[in-house]
């Protein structure tokens, strides 16, 4: 075997698929998706085919022509990777059809009963495929080097509707015999049916595969974009209100890295417990309800995900361990984004926070510096358990590294024709690095190119970033060590970046009477921003501050994002008093894990484990 991604079964020496016909079937009373994959290759393929699988029931293997059975067989599960789903094909074919079923634990999904959502009357369903989750819907190469087109049949109850990261093509009644074997012909058209197709005719990585299933309502925003979200009326117009602006976005966007290729940029906000602030879904970003914030800083995360338009979905890292080439490039992207709609100021800001976030996600790498490192080695590790702001932030600096070096106006010219060398294509640090010395001739002589992307830690040449408004912020949080508190003149213009970078730079030892003092002025642990409410709830609890556990207890039940989720319960069982408080977090995440979704079930789970 000759793997070509540590986290996939995919052989090198095996055809790869280029093309997925997908039938689905939902059956929300089992929650599960009986489904049938049709994988087509470029060439004629003979041999072994070896697939990702991961809690699947694979039912048959068949030459989709003559509809005979191909021998197959499941591996025994391996904890990272799931189960190859190992094919022998006797005869030359350009497509095999597996029909195959979900489990209710599938990785990918979440299912939520009415009660988990805004208007408590119908299920509710979505997708989350990265890292390496597709394979929990479908077997498939489940590896960013196998870019396939698709289409997708999606059968569901008739009152719910379906969105995807793809061409709508219709909404119309099922058709006999279009079932593909997933279910009877009389289950597939009942009354209470109806289909949905849709279409995918750019290539793109499986873990850009995506759904959502729910009684959903939609805004218009702009001449690309809706806004869909539950069909609640003041979720959807507090949507369409933070991201009126994102029409602007994307033609900046579009001036600074040529033409966006995806054709539509719509939005979809998920319920709370979606685990990410964003997902690049092509064609429809997914999107977390925390970033209605009610003053447009939300754009910001939006900036971010139309950002992997180019860098990420275009043009994408080849596997996992060189991650960096998919968000550093686009936390690049996002900044220069947010400097030219927003100012200067406020891309200092971000910088500033990314910048916090670098420094500490390099103490908790400090026993496994690996982690700390752009181009990274992953051999079963699962991705889940490492991600970081690493690959972004150092990613970040890296890139910009590089423009100080040969200027902005060069820079510039570099990432377009970067971009226009292997947009649709999936690249490696390697690729990167001789497409930069072939660019930029000499520049591996300026700037030591191995240390940034193989070296651990923070490189010397680095930049903390300077502007006026970050210096007055971290002035002022040095200022607090003395035990003054900023005046009401002073943060009356500070929105929520400014106070999330104020609440970084603070000592992690205060004194409890501080805490409650910073609050009893600004009402920071009722703050509708969760990135300042966060923040101030790890400070309370670093103090010791047992007033706030309530709130504490409160946003743990509430949000399902693990940028929340991780820093509250590392901070509860890393403590002073960490047998009380550890306590405390495995009684809230018992309470509140089945409203998570598996991926941050996980992970509150690893944090548990980790600081027993």
């Amino acid at each position: 075997m000759a793997p070509i991604d540590p986290h996939s079964f995919t052989d090198s020496t095996h055809s790869l698929t280029t093309h997925i016909s997908l039938t689905f079937y939902f059956d929300f009373p089992s929650s599960t998706i009986s489904s049938a994959t049709l994988l087509s290759f470029s060439t004629p393929y003979t041999g072994p085919l070896t697939l990702d699988t991961r809690s699947l029931s694979v039912s048959s293997v068949l030459d989709p022509l003559s509809l005979c059975p191909l021998p197959f067989s499941l591996s025994p599960t391996d904890p990272i990777l799931g189960q190859s789903l190992n094919i022998s094909i006797s005869k030359q074919t350009h497509q095999i059809l597996i029909l195959s079923k979900t489990s209710p634990s599938s990785s990918a999904l979440q299912w939520l009963s009415p009660t988990q959502t805004f208007n408590k009357n119908h299920p509710f369903l979505y997708t989350h495929c990265q890292p390496i989750h597709a394979r929990s819907i479908f077997p498939c190469q489940d590896t960013p080097v196998a870019r396939v087109k698709y289409t997708a049949k999606l059968n569901i109850p008739r009152e719910l509707s379906a969105v995807m990261a793809a061409r709508h093509v219709e909404r119309r009644d099922p058709i006999p015999s279009e079932a593909q074997g997933v279910c009877e012909d009389s289950v597939w058209c009942g009354d209470d049916r109806v289909v949905q197709e849709f279409v995918m005719e750019q290539p793109i990585p499986p873990y850009l595969f995506a759904f959502a299933i729910g009684e959903l309502g939609f805004r218009e925003v702009g001449p690309r974009t809706r806004v869909y979200a539950e069909a609640v009326p003041e979720v959807l117009d507090a949507a369409a209100t933070e991201f009126a602006g994102t029409e602007e976005i994307v033609m900046v966007g579009e001036r600074l890295f040529g033409p966006y290729e995806w054709e539509r940029f719509d939005l979809l906000v998920l319920p709370p417990s979606f685990p990410l602030g964003g997902m690049e879904n092509p064609r429809l970003v997914f999107l977390t309800p925390t970033v209605i914030k009610g003053d447009a800083s939300g754009s910001q995360v939006v900036a971010h995900e139309l950002a992997h338009g180019w860098t990420g979905n275009l043009i994408t890292n080849k596997n996992n361990e060189h991650f960096w080439l998919n968000e550093g490039f686009t936390t690049y992207a996002e900044r220069r984004i947010v400097e030219a709609v927003q100012g200067e100021d406020i891309a200092s800001l971000n910088i500033g926070i990314g910048w916090m976030g670098l420094v500490k996600d390099m103490e908790r790498f400090k026993d496994n510096m690996e982690f700390t490192k752009l181009k990274t080695s992953q051999a079963g590790v699962d991705p889940d358990d490492v991600y970081s702001v690493v690959p972004y932030e150092k990613g970040f600096q890296f890139l910009q590294r590089i423009e100080r070096q040969i200027g902005r106006p060069a820079f510039d010219d570099f990432l377009k024709k970067y971009i226009g060398t292997f947009k649709f294509q999936s690249i490696d640090t390697d690729m990167f690095l001789n497409f930069l010395k072939a660019n930029v001739p000499g520049i591996e002589n300026e700037i030591d190119l191995k240390l940034w992307t193989e070296g651990t830690g923070i490189p010397p040449d680095a930049m903390e970033p300077v502007s006026n408004l970050y210096s007055k912020i971290v002035s002022l949080a040095n200022e607090f060590k003395l035990g003054r508190i900023p005046r009401e003149d002073e943060v009356a213009d500070w929105k929520g970046q400014e106070w999330e970078l104020y609440l970084e730079n603070l000592p992690k030892s205060v004194e409890a009477s501080q805490v409650r003092a910073l609050d009893a002025l600004y009402h920071l642990s009722e703050s509708k921003n969760y990135e300042v409410k966060v923040a101030f709830l790890q400070l309370a609890i670093s103090a010791r501050c047992r007033d706030y556990y309530g709130v504490v207890e409160r946003t743990l039940k509430e949000v399902g994002r693990i940028l929340y989720l991780r820093p509250l319960y590392t901070a509860l069982v890393q403590g002073d008093r960490k047998e009380e408080d550890s306590a405390f977090a495995r009684r809230v995440f018992s309470e509140a894990c089945d409203s998570y979704h598996p991926i941050a079930q996980a992970v509150v789970e690893a944090t548990l484990a980790k600081n027993v």
